[in-house]
Formats: C-alpha cells, structure tokens, sequence
C-alpha cells in the first residue's frame, strides 16, 4: 500500500514539473557539450560559430523578403482582379482573330468587344498613332497577343478572321508622311490578304466615307462611284483606300479569298488621340482650354457622327455575314459644322469663341451615308445618341488633359 502511494505521488511530480524537468535535463546536456567543447576542438567550435553567423544572416535576408513577397502577391492579385469579363467560348466557337492597327482608336474597342466575347485576339500594331496604354489592360490575358510590327512587312501567323484596320485616319496624320500613308493601304493590305490567303481566313477591309471624295450625290449609297481628286492633299488617303478595295475585290474574284468591306463614316469616342486634328477632338480640346473654335470655311458644310460602340458592333456584323459588297457603316443623323461646335460649347460651357479660318483644300461640303443595305442584310444601325456619346468624349478628355497637367507640374517641380 506505501509503495502504490509512493508511486502515485512520483508519477503526479513528474506530470506537474516535467517542463522543469525537461528544461533541466536540456540545460545539463547543452553544459556536456560546452564541456566537451572546451577540450581543445577548435574545428568543432568554428563549425558552430559559422552555423550561428549562417542562421543570422538567413533570418535577415527573410526578415527583408517578407515584405517584398507580400508585395509581390498583392500585384498579381491585382493583375488577376485587372481583365474584363471574358466569356468562355468552346474550342470550336473561338476564333483566332488579327487585328492590324489594334492599339488605334477603333481598334482598341474592336479588342475590347471581341476579348469579352472570348476569342483569341492578335494585335498588330506599329504605334504611328496607337498607343499602348489603349489594350494594356488585356497584356498578360492567356488569349490576347500584342506585336509591334509594320504591316507593310509580311507577317506569317495563323489566323480566321483579320481586321484589318492600319492607316493614319485623320488629315494632319495622313498627310504628315503621304508616301508611307499610300505604302500602308497599299502594301499592307496586299500583305493582309496574302495571309488570308494563305490560311484561309476571312478578311475585313476598314475603307472609309472618304473613297466618296466630296460627294455630288446625298446621301451616299454603295453604289456611287465618288468623286475624288486624285492628285490633291488628300488622295493619298482616299485613293490609298480606293485601291485597297479593289485589291481585296481581285483577290476574292481570283483567289477565292473571303472579303467584306466596311465604308466607316466619321466616328468619335473616348481613345481618340488629343491633336488629331478631327473635327470633334478639334472642338472639345479648344473648349476646355477656353480657347477659340476654329472652324474651317463657313460652317456650313455638313458631317454625320456615329459613337464607336456601334462602328465596333457594325463591324463584328458585317466580318459574321455573308455580305462581301461594300457597306455603309455611319450614323444618318447630320449636322453642319457650325451646329457641332455650338452644341459642344454649350455642353461644355467657357468662353471659347466661335471663329471661322480659311477653308481646307478638298474639304467635302457634305457627308451622310445611306445605310439601307446594313439595315436589311446586317439587322443594323446605330443606337448611342449624340449627346450620351459626347458626354462619355468629353469625360475622357477631361481626364487626359488633367493628367497631363499634372504631369507637367511635377516636371516643373523636379526642374526647379
């Protein structure tokens, strides 16, 4: 009976010290080893002092890495968070897309609109009047593919659809270097349908109201020839566009290659480049900075403006559509120029002026597409109204002007 309750009570020391006991018995082995250090092994004793300085160095570098790698993850949380919604298409219904001129204005939303609905999209683009930071949202997404290249140089990729929508589009643009402007809608759309050509893809020409030249027929159908100065300021847009349509017309007649071709008429919208000189930039820049509207001749002469959400969503019908002739893509509602700058103005406010300065050479008087055919054959036709589309255009230049002021403050800043 003693020796059951002198084992109980052993075994409830035990349970009650055996952290001091362990600690103890840790304290005594850590002395042996100091001990048996001390006996002269200087080789052991630097191989511990070098572990100890190996263990320091290591809890510093990760004591300084830890944060970085936080950092790390919180930017590709945000790259994850960064893409639009993507629709998921099957194998069979993505399309494997060429965009030439993709980081433009039009072509910026084209890839928008196409990267949602979930295709594969390719974009070619030399940056004459693109820009990055227009597609630099889908950069790193598993479907998108951005190039710099020149499409007057070939290009061998696989495709099944190509826009394709490279050349300057604005006036000072274009005319700023003609030969290359002739060189792009000539040589470029050449090397376009050869890959079409090549891979059996379906190509879109972005031809333009221009091939119309200043019309003596209103509004302009399809079927009207035009009426263009060959040798004048701006022939080499209007002619360069003009023998791109016959190209891409000799091509489906001798090399069976599919073709459709979209007549876009003047479109406007957030993304247009600052200084391009087009009438709505032109008038919504020259407002904000209270400056004089500069309207060249008297005003009179007419445009038809169309937001470039529906020019996108007209383009996407027609390349999906078995219609190869031309087809107006524009919005009837016309306006004269005089009416679009007094209607920005009171939109905006300020004090800007209404001027008027010497008219542009070739400058056409009137512009209002007929788009009967792209009613019927593509169940088409525009549906942003003015006013919602240029408020959404004035926001966006709002907000480039500020950063760009900001910019130049912090410029300034730095150089004082």
């Amino acid at each position: 009976m003693s020796f059951r309750l002198t084992w109980n009570f052993a075994k409830m020391v035990v349970r009650r010290y055996r952290m001091v006991l362990a600690f103890g018995l840790t304290l005594v082995l850590i002395i042996a080893i100091f001990c048996g250090r001390g006996t002269g092994n200087e080789e052991e004793e630097k191989r511990w002092a070098k572990q100890a300085e190996d263990s320091a160095i290591q809890a510093e570098i990760r004591k300084a890495l830890d944060p970085l790698e936080e950092r790390l993850g919180d930017i590709e949380r945000q790259t994850i968070k960064k893409y639009p919604d993507v629709k998921y298409l099957p194998e069979m219904a993505r399309k494997r897309i060429l965009i030439t001129g993709g980081a433009g204005f039009v072509g910026s939303h084209l890839t928008d609109q196409l990267m949602m609905d979930g295709h594969e999209v390719t974009v070619v683009d030399n940056y004459f009047t693109g820009r990055k930071r227009n597609v630099e949202h889908w950069i790193g997404h598993p479907n998108f593919e951005l190039i710099n290249h020149d499409v007057v140089e070939p290009l061998l990729i696989e495709v099944d659809q190509i826009y394709h929508l490279a050349c300057p589009a604005s006036p000072p643009h274009y005319m700023y270097n003609p030969i290359k402007t002739i060189k792009t809608s000539s040589l470029g759309t050449l090397n376009m349908l050869g890959l079409a050509k090549r891979t059996h893809a379906r190509l879109l020409l972005a031809s333009t109201s221009e091939v119309y030249g200043d019309p003596e027929e209103h509004p302009q159908k399809e079927e009207y020839w035009g009426h263009v100065n060959p040798i004048g300021p701006r022939a080499c847009y209007d002619e360069g566009k003009r023998v791109a349509e016959t190209m891409c017309y000799a091509y489906e007649k001798q090399e069976k290659v599919e073709v459709r071709v979209a007549r876009i008429f003047n479109t406007f919208g957030p993304r247009m480049h600052m200084n391009d000189g087009r009438v709505v930039s032109n008038f919504i820049l020259q407002t904000l900075q209270n400056q004089d509207i500069t309207i060249y001749g008297t005003g009179k002469q007419s445009r038809s403006f169309q937001y470039v959400s529906d020019l996108v969503d007209g383009l996407i019908a027609l390349m999906n559509s078995n219609v190869s002739s031309p087809v107006n893509i524009g919005n009837p509602d016309e306006h004269s120029i005089m009416e679009f700058a007094e209607l920005i103005r009171e939109r905006i406010g300020g004090t800007s002026k209404i001027i008027n300065v010497k008219a542009a050479e070739d400058d056409p008087q009137r512009r209002k597409p007929d788009i009967t055919k792209a009613k019927q054959l593509l169940r088409w036709e525009p549906r942003v109204p003015l006013d919602i589309g240029l408020g959404k255009t004035i926001d966006y230049f709002q907000r480039e002007l500020t950063l760009a002021n900001q910019q130049k403050k912090e410029q300034r800043s730095i150089q004082l």
